[in-house]
């Protein structure tokens, strides 16, 4: 018989502002023991939890739908260990210039077609130069200017470039924390935590909304699934989105024999972001194309209430805008975009 389940009240605190200089504060919300202990949860008390969770701030049925195009790929000096674009790899991806503002804007003009409200651009760099930054806001611009949020992950920034890519009307930065900072070094040595967490400062200084989240499937445990979710929930504050990606296991990368996640632990992931951010976005990213409908279902039910909708992400597969459109209907769901997909 299991033990009676005992609510985990969030703690919140006053923090201090976050301080470019050292990274984007942190406020101790969320323990990596409490964490550990939803990841516990019996999987029905659990996903019963989320879902009372995301009912309380969100459209119960809806889901937002969001296109990542990549604007510059491969050639990156980073080592991390399950990307193809890395120049320290062999995955057959070719290294591309920065597209020209006409073809992204074409992109996303298709991409709003199919009903997605958000545009993400993803460049293969380490940290941009200063006038990588000036072509991006002229791209920017554009994609605004079609009445679509705009998000770029485009690596490490400064604070003047955080600023620069604000003026631009830059509504969302990614920067992923990838895993727990004790499993950090494992997957990627060319960086380290803190470096990610100084950008995230720096986009939060400039009054750019946070896109954050982690890599989930790369070897890690339990425990450090929940130091990643950790680290996501207590910073000042948590992201507004937060992608959950699945690896995408690529011939060539250090992490292309990883033995698969169980889906039912990344559902659990799912649910575990849903409460302890309550109010974010949590998004089905990278790894969707090898989940079945089932799981992905599952994770909608777990709370996760945005995905990435395209044919491509960024070099991996992403299911198709049918298939979608086909699952939506199944499930009786709803988008920003459009009253109902069909």
């Amino acid at each position: 018989m299991n033990a009676p389940v005992h609510p985990i009240h969030i703690q919140r605190r006053d923090a201090a502002p976050a301080d470019a200089s050292c990274g984007h504060a942190h406020v101790e919300r969320w323990s990596v023991e409490q964490i550990e202990a939803l990841f516990d949860l019996p999987f029905n008390d659990l996903i019963l939890r989320a879902q009372a969770v995301h009912r309380e701030h969100f459209a119960p049925n809806q889901v937002e739908l969001a296109t990542l195009l990549s604007i510059k790929t491969g050639g990156c000096p980073e080592d991390c260990g399950y990307c193809p674009q890395s120049v320290h790899y062999d995955t057959g991806v070719d290294a591309t210039k920065l597209m020209d503002v006409e073809a992204v804007a074409a992109a996303a003009r298709t991409a709003k077609e199919h009903g997605a409200t958000r545009f993400c651009m993803g460049a293969a760099w380490r940290a941009p130069k200063d006038r990588d930054i000036e072509a991006v806001s002229a791209i920017v611009r554009e994609v605004k200017s079609l009445g679509l949020e705009a998000c770029c992950t485009l690596g490490m920034l400064s604070e003047t470039q955080a600023a620069s890519l604000k003026d631009a009307g830059l509504d969302y930065y990614n920067h992923n924390l990838d895993t727990a900072p004790e499993a950090y070094g494992r997957i990627i040595s060319t960086r380290d935590y803190q470096d990610r967490l100084n950008t995230l400062g720096h986009v939060r200084n400039a009054g750019i909304n946070v896109c954050s989240g982690g890599i989930v499937g790369m070897g890690e445990t339990r425990k450090e699934r929940a130091g990643l979710v950790a680290q996501l929930a207590n910073l000042e504050p948590y992201p507004e989105s937060v992608p959950i990606n699945e690896l995408v296991r690529v011939e060539g990368t250090p992490l292309a024999d990883e033995k698969p996640l169980d889906p039912l632990e990344f559902v659990r992931t799912i649910a575990v972001a849903r409460i302890t951010m309550p109010l974010a976005r949590v998004r089905l990213s990278a790894g969707r194309q090898q989940m079945s409908e089932a799981v992905q279902a599952l994770c909608f039910l777990a709370g996760a209430n945005s995905v990435f909708y395209g044919e491509k992400l960024l070099t991996t597969g992403n299911p198709d805008v049918e298939k979608d459109r086909a699952l939506f209907e199944k499930l009786g769901v709803t988008t920003a975009a459009s009253q109902h997909i069909g």
